[in-house]
């Protein structure tokens, strides 16, 4: 099933039907040669443990697949705030100049990119796209924003997305401060499921750290490179 936006926004990916038959090469192959025709992008995301026979299907029809750990949140186990972590209802400069660069460089590795190449970036940044999520940001006094974030809500469901810190401000836990506060404003405003994607076995730890668990595995489907 392939989703086609109207209007501006991100572009979806396709889905396998649920519950649906048994998913073939030849299917894949129809469905990247639709999204090539309709200029988006050649993307494909489901649920492993609801359509397990897709993982080797799309290896096969020349797709790369990502296994990334899908965690729910334990509410019991979110930490107390962060003194430094604030919401947004907008999305800012800095929400999307700092995920930029996180995701330059992934994992949980320090690394160079920081508060200088940050506000290098703003110094030629444009206005965003009017957001219509929930945000967050660490906003450390002399330092600025160091790590962003954002929850997308569909009824009463959350997504957690686009967590991300400047490289040089890793392993001070702001990553995992953002994630917890946009959780706990979720269920502030009602939302009885909260979840997110892990990029990879290592970046789920820091989620456990803050009330995740890993609850199945979500896999991302694109063309090589």
């Amino acid at each position: 099933m392939l989703f086609v936006q109207a209007g501006d926004g991100y572009p979806f990916y396709a889905r396998p039907r649920y519950p649906g038959g048994r998913p073939a090469v030849d299917d894949v192959v129809k469905m990247r040669a639709r999204q090539r025709e309709l200029g988006v992008p050649e993307a494909l995301e489901w649920v492993h443990e609801t359509t397990p026979d897709l993982l080797g299907v799309a290896r096969e029809a020349g797709l790369e697949v990502l296994e990334a750990p899908l965690m729910v949140l334990d509410p019991d186990r979110l930490p107390r705030p962060h003194p430094h972590v604030r919401l947004l209802g907008t999305r800012t400069p800095e929400v999307e100049v700092v995920a930029q660069l996180a995701f330059s460089s992934p994992g949980t590795a320090k690394g160079e990119a920081g508060a200088a190449e940050r506000d290098a970036a703003l110094a030629v940044a444009t206005t965003p796209m009017p957001g219509r999520h929930r945000y967050a940001v660490a906003d450390v006094p002399g330092e600025g924003v160091l790590a962003s974030g954002t929850a997308q809500r569909a009824g009463d469901v959350v997504e957690i997305v686009g967590i991300g810190t400047l490289p040089a401000a890793r392993r001070r836990g702001l990553g995992g401060a953002v994630t917890a506060e946009l959780a706990r404003d979720a269920l502030a405003h009602g939302a009885e499921l909260v979840f997110l994607s892990a990029g990879s076995a290592e970046i789920a730890r820091v989620y456990e750290r803050v009330g995740f668990r890993r609850a199945g595995t979500a896999c991302v489907a694109a063309p090589p490179g």
